[in-house]
């Protein structure tokens, strides 16, 4: 009873299997009213002609037990009513369907990522940052890590664990510092990538290529590598870091006494915006160019609004019935009045 009475204290879940016998509650306040109000009023003044037939009733009567009585058959009937209305309560359940995605992220970290005009990061610190937060954007994609200069290395595979991703992506540095071939080969990214992806199972295969630079190294050039994601259904989009031109790229050397000292060199950045285009359109995916940093934020936003996790939600609703209690009270209720009213309550002869 204690989880009966739970289960009907939200009003929401509160329903009637068959309301039309509510109806039914109409006449019975009409024979309340009868029996508590109108037949008191008529019974109020009696006139006898004598009291002989009622001496043997003398210390029978028990007045306030008879109308409490009355009051319990009255009480029995209308749980009766509420058990012909089927209370029930009704339980809703949705089955969540998530299809998520597969994405990896082909990062550069040549040398020229250290050029400082992504403001305030230079040009690796603001794809790590902006990297970070798209990772915390999703909520059930798996998402890897590829890192390329000269030749390519896989971070992090595809996976779930999102801190994990973000703390790699925090120690990535350039290929010099990690003492990797330096150079751009991006038919090696593009490869590297793919072969991340060529064993998912999910519907959407996602690439995001980031670079400053054009190819000029690696072993698979880039028409190799795009005819791989093609021939794997990958759909990449393409980010173009920096301003192409004439610019400074940091070196960092140690005076006489070990200290790090940093120096700028003359330097002609070059992003080649066609390659990264047609990657982009022949995969059916978008080329973006990102010349500061909340540009390069903008373009994650955008991706993460083009690539989205398809949700499916199933609804099932269950009906729990309560007739049974209200009829059980009721019927209870009603023999133990009648038994009442024919034995200990009897007010006839």
């Amino acid at each position: 009873m204690s989880s009966f009475l739970k289960s009907w204290s939200s009003l929401d879940s509160y329903l009637w299997g068959q309301p039309w016998f509510l109806l039914l509650i109409l006449p019975w306040m009409g024979l309340v009213y009868y029996l508590l109000v109108y037949n008191k009023r008529q019974s109020s003044t009696l006139q006898m002609s004598s009291l002989i037939s009622f001496k043997s009733w003398a210390g029978r009567g028990r007045v306030f037990f008879v109308k409490l009585n009355r009051f319990v058959m009255l009480l029995s009937l209308l749980l009766l009513i509420l058990a012909l209305a089927r209370p029930q309560r009704s339980d809703s359940k949705v089955k969540r369907n998530i299809e998520g995605l597969d994405i990896v992220v082909v990062l550069d970290i040549s040398d020229s990522m250290l050029i400082e005009d992504m403001k305030p990061f230079n040009r690796m610190e603001s794809a790590k940052d902006t990297l970070n937060k798209f990772v915390k954007m999703r909520s059930s994609d798996r998402i890897g890590v590829v890192i390329f200069a000269g030749e390519a290395f896989t971070l992090v595979p595809p996976t779930l664990d999102y801190d994990l991703i973000m703390e790699r992506v925090s120690k990535i540095t350039t290929a010099a510092r990690a003492r990797i071939k330096d150079g751009t080969a991006i038919g090696v990214g593009i490869a590297s990538g793919a072969a991340r992806l060529k064993d998912s199972q999910a519907k959407s295969r996602v690439m995001i290529f980031m670079t400053d630079g054009e190819n000029n190294s690696g072993t698979i050039d880039p028409e190799t590598g795009l005819e791989i994601a093609k021939g794997y259904g990958i759909k990449i989009y393409s980010i173009g870091v920096g301003r192409s031109g004439p610019t400074k790229i940091p070196v960092v050397t140690q005076d006489m006494f070990g200290n790090p000292v940093k120096r700028y060199q003359p330097f002609e950045s070059t992003v080649n915006d066609e390659l990264l285009a047609r990657m982009a359109s022949e995969t059916g995916g978008k080329y973006f160019r990102a010349t500061k940093e909340d540009s390069l934020t903008g373009v994650f936003n955008e991706i993460n609004t083009l690539e989205t996790t398809k949700i499916e939600d199933n609804k099932y609703v269950q009906y729990q019935e309560y007739f049974h209690i209200f009829a059980t009270a009721g019927l209870f209720l009603f023999l133990l009045s009648q038994l009442l009213s024919l034995t200990w309550l009897r007010v006839g002869p």
